[in-house]
């Protein structure tokens, strides 16, 4: 087992009643569950998004914690939040990490594996 890891997992949701396609506004909401999978206590302190919509237009969001909380993980501890974000296409991507302290003092990114965003309706390709 490493010292010190965290483990990402996101779900993510297309929110129709929140969305105004018409309006190129396509909302979705995600859940992650962050699991300290590491040997020892770890505190997740900051976030760094990066979110790209189906044109290629790239926004990085960074911040600290998450949902205003900078959870504290025992080992085997999970911490889990929903978030959202808007885009103007009806699908997109996000990716990103964490960036973590351990009760050590060592200091560790998480990273966040790339997920879709999708609003479920089907496209044909002219």
């Amino acid at each position: 087992m490493p010292r010190h890891q965290f483990a990402v997992e996101v779900q993510p949701q297309f929110l129709p009643d929140q969305s105004d396609p018409a309006q190129g506004i396509f909302a979705f909401a995600y859940t992650v569950t962050v699991t300290n999978r590491g040997e020892i206590p770890a505190q997740l302190i900051s976030r760094h998004w990066i979110i790209t919509d189906a044109t290629g237009l790239v926004e990085e969001v960074k911040g600290l914690g998450v949902v205003g909380h900078q959870p504290l993980l025992q080992p085997g501890q999970a911490f889990q939040y929903t978030s959202g974000c808007r885009l103007r296409t009806p699908t997109g991507s996000m990716h990103g990490s964490y960036f973590c302290v351990a009760e050590d003092g060592e200091r560790f990114e998480a990273p966040i594996p790339a997920f879709l965003l999708d609003d479920g309706t089907r496209r044909t390709l002219h």
